[in-house]
């Protein structure tokens, strides 16, 4: 399988979908899977396994992100991308991560996001790109604005995390 890839200044983003996934974990050994997805163990693979088991898209939704990967060191840093495509509706959730505290505070989303946000608008034919930000996540609030996205409004008690449910503001992108 080729792998489709973005270059930035310091990353190269590979694309990854519910279609990659399945080849992998068919393909791939174990230990290979783990390097694959940037994991740190068995045990984490395990779970990401046991979610794509449940199943990752529906016949409605699907996702479409990429994994960031540093080519200086070749290592799986994060994951920059559509959480949620409704392909039917021409719109996304974009959404982003870092897996460890060492690679935050590098500019690496603010590398990444607008060629992706490009990605979506021209390859993926998208209308509208929505994000979800917690109220007190000034870092992604700050890229969330620095990329144009214009506020909409906020969900009450919308995210669960750790037993509590939080509130997220909506930002939105419209392709004109």
């Amino acid at each position: 399988m080729t792998f489709e890839t973005i270059e930035t200044s310091r990353l190269l983003l590979r694309k990854v979908t519910p279609e990659v996934y399945k080849f992998i974990y068919e393909n791939y050994s174990d230990n290979e899977c783990v390097v694959f997805l940037g994991l740190n163990s068995l045990e984490e693979l395990a779970k990401e396994k046991a979610k794509f088991k449940k199943g990752l898209s529906a016949y409605d939704k699907t996702f479409l992100i990429f994994q960031l990967i540093e080519k200086e060191s070749e290592k799986v840093i994060g994951m920059c991308g559509f959480v949620r495509h409704y392909p039917d509706h021409f719109r996304a959730e974009f959404g982003y991560w870092l897996f460890s505290e060492e690679v935050k505070n590098k500019g690496y989303m603010s590398e990444v996001a607008q060629p992706i946000i490009t990605y979506g608008f021209e390859k993926m034919n998208l209308h509208r790109i929505e994000a979800m930000v917690g109220p007190y996540n000034i870092a992604s609030l700050k890229i969330i604005e620095k990329l144009g996205f214009s506020k909409e409004g906020l969900m009450k008690a919308h995210y669960l995390r750790d037993g509590i449910f939080e509130d997220s503001l909506v930002f939105a992108l419209i392709n004109i």
